[in-house]
């Protein structure tokens, strides 16, 4: 048996899952403590910390005097740490976001003497199909994994090939994950015959040649003390995952393949519930990685001034915490779930800040009753956007040329008028502030006190003045300057920003904006000339592209029974569905031309809860209760000119527990697969899982920025599940599942418990639910979906002028343009005093990236940011071929 078996002993280490992470880093504290103790005492000792950097840092903000035993440890070869800073889950997170996990990770643990070599991802559920791609580019060459892997796989090895064909050395965890040792040394008088047993079973996966993998260790555990010595007794050998794994040289030759996501319950759960349980807490994580993604980091990269990179990294850092696999899944107990949402805002408002800073930055430079108007996006693009602004003037731009404008509703000018006793209003008044604006005037008349505000501060103001005018005052009257909030159709320059203001319009102006095809509102219909949308008596809509691509019934709202657990969705066996509304009421909101809306109001009478046995809540309730709620579903249905699809804002107190509410859309045509956007890429899935290991395979999706099948689209703001239901007729979104357990012992869709069954009262998710989406129609391929996703997604951002009114519109700036079929820019900061640029080529097709702006120079460089060969530029523009699916970053200098 010499050297049949390697033996690492390791601890997989859940930062934060049934007990919130307070708790767990207790019990963390507790363990590194003796691994240290263990580690220094048996020299032979070797200890894989689960891959995380997170380990270390909770570790040593509590015994700080303890960095530099860890670091001899790591350096010494016996302790790997790293490579990624969280266990992350793949599928619940930006592409962005991985990618600086793994940075840093990396660049943590290197300061400790080296990351481990390895992309250990020991219990995700299930893997996204670049990660093969994203590992080698950040300098790893093995991949280790357990969920997901398909049935396709008999042996502990294979090639894990990326959609760009980065093929990866994988190494497999069959027959028990990431414990198949567990219990190797359970019982020290059975040494010999528990090694017999794991070499004869291990030996169906790896082989007759070769040494063993023996994982030594599970959830929370701590080193055995005397391990060294029953792993000599048993002629193995003792050491950390990089030195098992770094044995192989990395080649993939001779190996089977798999290609793509790991998404197969062949071999292990995979969990898939976990996308839609506590939905609010996926629709934070959405925001605030794309307020930090495409708004913070950009914007303070092309128009900041000192570089805000501590603020930066702190919402970094919050986001990355919060990608846990325990963590933003939302399968732990209610107080991880609020610690975890907490997180996600501080990241958001980080973000925030960096974004209004910038921002504030600008706007000085915009006289105050002007609005400065920042695209987002890397092309040149018009768009409506919503400004405020005063008076009844048209708007202008720069060049003096008419806006194209719609306003939507003007401001009340009467704020107040009763009478009073004049000191009492006087309280109001904050400095210059009154009633949310600024005094701009005030005067005295026939008894009434009269105050002017408006929103900028154009005066100074004396409260002394007026207490000294108040003898036989009794009313007081504060009237606002008119405002009007407008729709503007604003053309912008790439990641660059422009300017309007209410002006009489000059027809002598240099420039006139190109005329725009309208939005109408018609008695149940709006149409742009690009989309019609009709709303049905039911209040479903149909939707005709210009194409003629049409589809009915979109919209439909379907609420059943779900007794399953955070895991995984359960329907009761006596299931009650409930779609169709008792009433319908249709509210016209705004007729266009550049925005119409209509609201449409949808009462239901949904079941109240599962029906369960009375005494016995442990037990799933086998149907559901005969007591309904009235739920009142508001969805406003909105069409802007020259946007391809329609905007859905869909809205519920949801006052039920146990149930999970969908949003369905009939497909123009039956679809065989779906398609949806990923990390990094598109995959295309079927109408069905494979199964294996036990648990339901339901085909239940993730999707991140939108899915698309059968000829229309699903614009998405977050990570959402869907299904293609009915044999590829329909496409099913899940808005809301509502659940009462962490895990149930019982379930009707997997055979063991996920996790303890502990209850998790707010994960029912009562209260508001909100959910916003676009859909479209479209016909041939989805590569005309991403286009209208990056505009959905990236609303043009309006922010009040605050320089002096008698400057002019500065004029219109561009940024830096990124354009190309297919490719997409997912991130833009600085670094090391250069601006880092990463996009990706979302196509099956080789793509050219067409970047350009002010910079002289340009390199390749990896996704540690280490530099790479030189790029040609041209008068400041840089043409940068891709590879399909190739995630490429350049790094852009003057």
């Amino acid at each position: 048996m010499s050297a049949e078996i390697v033996v690492v002993p390791h601890t997989h280490w859940d930062r934060e899952w049934y007990e919130p992470f307070q708790r767990f880093r207790l019990r963390l504290v507790a363990l590194l403590d003796e691994v240290l103790d263990t580690m220094e005492r048996e020299p032979d000792y070797h200890f894989t910390l689960d891959g995380q950097l997170a380990c270390v840092d909770d570790y040593l903000e509590v015994r700080p005097e303890n960095r530099d035993r860890i670091a001899a440890l790591v350096e010494s070869g016996r302790l790997a740490v790293g490579p990624w800073q969280i266990l992350l889950d793949e599928f619940l997170c930006s592409g962005e976001n991985i990618v600086r996990n793994l940075e840093l990770g990396m660049n943590r643990a290197d300061k400790l003497g080296g990351a481990m070599a390895v992309g250990y991802l020991p219990d995700m559920f299930g893997h996204t199909a670049q990660m093969p791609q994203i590992l080698r580019r950040a300098g790893l060459l093995h991949a280790c994994v357990y969920r997901g892997v398909p049935s396709s796989v008999v042996t502990d090895a294979f090639a894990w090939v990326a959609p760009d064909g980065t093929a990866l050395r994988t190494q497999y965890l069959p027959a028990g994950g990431y414990g198949n040792g567990a219990h190797l040394f359970e019982d020290p008088a059975q040494l010999p015959e528990r090694a017999a047993e794991f070499i004869q079973r291990m030996r169906e996966w790896h082989g007759p040649e070769g040494a063993l993998l023996a994982m030594y260790g599970t959830d929370h555990s701590a080193p055995v003390r005397g391990l060294p010595g029953m792993v000599a007794d048993i002629g193995a050998r003792m050491d950390t995952l990089t030195g098992y794994i770094g044995a192989y040289s990395g080649s993939v030759e001779g190996l089977p393949r798999v290609s793509g996501e790991l998404r197969s319950h062949a071999r292990a759960n995979i969990l898939p519930g976990v996308i839609s349980v506590r939905a609010h807490v996926k629709q934070a994580m959405g925001r605030a990685e794309r307020m930090v993604e495409r708004y913070a980091e950009p914007l303070a990269t092309l128009w900041g001034g000192d570089w805000p990179g501590r603020f930066l990294d702190m919402a970094w850092w919050r986001l990355v915490d919060a990608s846990g696999h325990d963590s933003v899944t939302g399968c732990g107990v209610d107080d991880t779930a609020q610690q975890v949402a907490a997180r996600i805002a501080e990241a958001e408002q980080l973000g925030q800040a960096v974004r209004d800073m910038v921002t504030a930055r600008l706007s000085a430079a915009v006289p105050s009753d002007g609005v400065l108007v920042v695209n987002p996006t890397p092309a040149a693009r018009r768009g409506v956007v919503l400004v405020d602004v005063a008076g009844r003037d048209p708007l202008v731009d720069p060049d003096g040329a008419p806006v194209p404008a719609q306003t939507l509703e003007y401001a009340p000018t009467l704020l107040l008028d009763a009478e009073m006793d004049p000191a009492t209003a006087l309280t109001f008044i904050h400095g210059t502030e009154l009633y949310g604006q600024h005094i701009t005037g005030w005067s005295v008349d026939d008894g009434t006190l009269t105050f002017t505000v408006a929103r900028e501060s154009a005066v100074a103001f004396n409260v002394a003045q007026v207490r000294g005018a108040l003898d036989g005052v009794t009313r007081v009257r504060i009237v606002a300057e008119p405002r009007r909030t407008v729709a503007a159709l604003v053309e912008t320059p790439p990641l660059g920003h422009t300017s309007v203001r209410p002006a009489p319009y000059d027809p002598s102006a240099s420039s006139v904006s190109a005329p725009v095809a309208g939005v109408r509102a018609e008695e149940r219909a709006l149409d742009n000339g690009l989309l019609r949308v009709e709303v049905a008596a039911d209040g479903t809509l149909t939707l005709t592209g210009a194409d003629g691509t049409t589809l009915t019934g979109a919209g439909r709202i379907v609420d059943g029974g779900d007794v399953g657990d955070t895991y995984n969705y359960a329907p009761p066996a006596d299931d009650r569905i409930v779609s169709d509304p008792e009433s319908v009421e249709l509210t016209p909101v705004y007729s266009g031309p550049l925005l119409a809306a209509f609201d449409v109001r949808r009462t239901y009478r949904w079941p109240a809860a599962g029906q369960g046995i009375e005494g016995t809540p442990e037990i799933p309730a086998a149907a559901r209760t005969g007591t309904t709620e009235e739920i009142v579903v508001d969805t406003r249905v909105e069409l802007r000119a020259g946007e391809p699809y329609v905007r859905l804002h869909v809205s519920f107190d949801n006052r039920c527990s146990d149930h999970r509410v969908r949003l369905h859309v009939p497909l123009p045509a039956r679809a065989a697969a779906s398609y949806a956007e990923g990390q990094f890429a598109v995959v295309t899935r079927g109408l069905t899982a494979e199964p294996g290991c036990g648990e339901e395979p339901l085909p239940t999706f993730p999707a991140s920025g939108w899915v698309a099948a059968g000829g229309v689209a699903a614009l998405l703001e977050h990570v959402t599940e869907y299904e293609l239901v009915d044999g590829g007729a329909e496409l099913a979104l899940t808005l809301l599942r509502s659940v009462g357990y962490l895990s149930r012992n019982l379930h009707a869709m997997r055979p063991e418990p996920a996790g303890p069954q502990l209850p998790t009262p707010a994960a029912q998710s009562r209260g508001l639910r909100t959910v916003s989406l676009a859909l479209m129609p479209y016909s041939g391929s989805w590569e005309a979906v991403p286009p209208a996703a990056e505009t959905f997604r990236h609303d043009l951002l309006a922010v009040p002028g605050t320089g002096d009114p008698s400057l002019t519109l500065p004029p219109a700036a561009p940024g830096l343009s990124v354009t190309g079929d297919g490719v997409v820019m997912t991130s833009l900061r600085v670094r090391d005093g250069r601006h880092e640029l990463r996009v990706v080529a979302l196509s099956d097709s080789s793509a050219e990236a067409v970047i350009s702006g002010s910079f002289t120079q340009a390199r390749h460089a990896d996704l540690r940011g280490r530099p790479g060969d030189p790029l040609p530029v041209s008068s400041g523009t840089v043409r940068l071929a891709l590879r399909p699916w190739e995630i490429a970053t350049v790094q852009l200098a003057n």
